[in-house]
């Protein structure tokens, strides 16, 4: 009987547990992550949002500061940037740095339809943008949807032109056209994975055809309105970072309004809960870091990617500001170090019920989740946290009364996936994965509990003050 209390007491909602003040501190951080979500659909927008932020909350450039030969102290709070698509923030502890830091990582690249670099086209008296899918994605999810232009033209002169069209409601928006029912026979006997090939994940621009222009008439229309409102030419496409994303804001889901569905929850909760528990942390012993980063969906690899040296080099400028750099005090800074690697992890889905173990799966409305281990087939692929660890975050969570959960991405065999964690581990500090469990991971849109959200807040910053 006393086994089966316990049990149905861990079963319970977060938010029959709650406090009013709580609830409404609950609301507040979620109508900030709401904002965030709507506003910050790319790397590079979520990279200035948390720059804006971090100035706000008196956080200084790194880079200014090794300009102009300062030296950094014990307080002092700062950040730096990595090519405009990852951050990395540092509060300065009373501790000295080589005995090591509490990092909170999370990822802020999503999937997405990335343009090509000679992406327009016209056929059949249309005008498309071709496009090469970024991440793991079911690629039939991305037809018919209302699609929005995010990114960046650098023109010839050096000079970058930000562009964002169909977020407003006086935008227009984009598609993927799909093949319509009545003509689909042979479509829908194909596999799921084929019904849609990546090649034909083209976007529809336009079909207003330039008056006077023999061939592609449409397609010079095009080009007219990008030369006319952004100075924009054809070739300047080849140096552009473009991607078409879900159009519209986050919103509130359920009659309750108990969630939230948005397009890029896969790792943006991470990243926002990771960024305010960060900013809201004053005074430390440990020196805390938060640490946002790109490339996370194809590998963590290129320079803003998690195999970067950026991280390592800017431990190192800190070190160097403080006056204590030499190889060995930064080797024992990051093998000393803690990190929650902040990721998303699957929640239950009773419609797929067979996807997962029931007793060891996340669930929506139970808190922050924790992944011992990630990985497929064996664990391969993951860093699986040591016991001694776990024991400690378990300490910690219950100190700050920060309710969570243990998981795993679903049934031995089926499947799993990975997370910058094994990357960390490299430098022998201790990390696990945790973070916020998902519905619909990776699809354009996804849904988390606000309760997830703010528990996951809650335990990031009872993190960064304890560990």
């Amino acid at each position: 009987m006393a086994k089966d209390m316990k049990k149905n007491e861990k079963e319970k909602s977060v938010w029959l547990k709650y406090t009013e003040k709580e609830k409404k501190e609950l609301n507040k951080l979620n109508e900030g992550y709401k904002s965030f979500l709507s506003t910050c659909k790319t790397e590079r927008e979520s990279v200035a949002e948390a720059v804006r932020q971090a100035q706000s909350a008196g956080y200084k450039n790194l880079n200014t500061i090794i300009a102009n030969g300062k030296k950094l102290a014990p307080g002092d709070k700062v950040y730096a940037v990595c090519m405009d698509k990852a951050i990395a923030l540092f509060n300065i502890g009373t501790e000295s740095l080589e005995k090591g830091m509490a990092i909170l990582g999370a990822h802020i690249d999503t999937c997405r339809l990335d343009l090509k670099q000679n992406p327009l086209y016209e056929a059949g008296g249309m005008a498309y943008f071709d496009t090469h899918y970024y991440g793991g994605i079911k690629k039939y999810q991305w037809v018919t949807l209302p699609l929005a232009l995010h990114g960046v033209v650098v023109k010839l002169d050096g000079s970058v032109e930000k562009i964002v069209i169909g977020e407003d409601d006086n935008d227009p928006v984009f598609c993927v056209t799909d093949l319509l029912i009545h003509l689909s026979q042979e479509q829908m006997e194909k596999k799921a994975s084929k019904v849609i090939e990546g090649e034909k994940l083209d976007v529809l621009i336009g079909s207003y055809p330039l008056k006077d222009e023999e061939k592609d008439a449409v397609k010079a229309g095009i080009l007219k309105l990008l030369k006319d409102k952004y100075g924009i030419e054809e070739d300047d496409f080849i140096s552009a970072e473009l991607t078409m994303v879900p159009a519209g804001r986050a919103r509130d889901l359920g009659l309750d309004k108990s969630m939230v569905l948005a397009y890029g929850h896969d790792d943006r909760v991470c990243a926002y809960t990771s960024l305010v528990a960060m900013l809201e942390t004053k005074k430390v012993s440990r020196t805390a870091c938060c640490l946002l980063v790109d490339k996370e969906e194809i590998g963590s690899v290129g320079a803003t990617g998690m195999q970067s040296r950026f991280f390592e080099n800017t431990v190192a400028e800190i070190l160097h500001a403080l006056g204590g750099y030499n190889d060995i005090s930064l080797r024992r800074c990051l093998a000393n170090s803690w990190m929650l690697s902040s990721d998303v992890s699957s929640s239950y889905d009773s419609l797929y019920a067979s996807a997962y173990d029931k007793n060891n799966v996340a669930y929506i409305g139970r808190g922050m989740v924790f992944n011992k281990f990630t990985g497929r087939g064996g664990k391969s692929g993951s860093n699986d946290a040591s016991a001694e660890y776990l024991g400690k975050i378990r300490a910690i969570m219950k100190k700050h009364k920060v309710t969570f959960q243990t998981a795993e991405l679903g049934r031995v065999d089926l499947g799993g996936g990975g997370t910058i964690a094994y990357i960390m581990a490299l430098y022998g500090m201790n990390v696990i994965d945790s973070g916020v469990g998902v519905l619909s991971m990776h699809a354009p849109w996804e849904a988390v509990s606000k309760v997830d959200v703010y528990e996951t807040m809650k335990g990031y910053k009872a993190f960064l003050q304890e560990i």
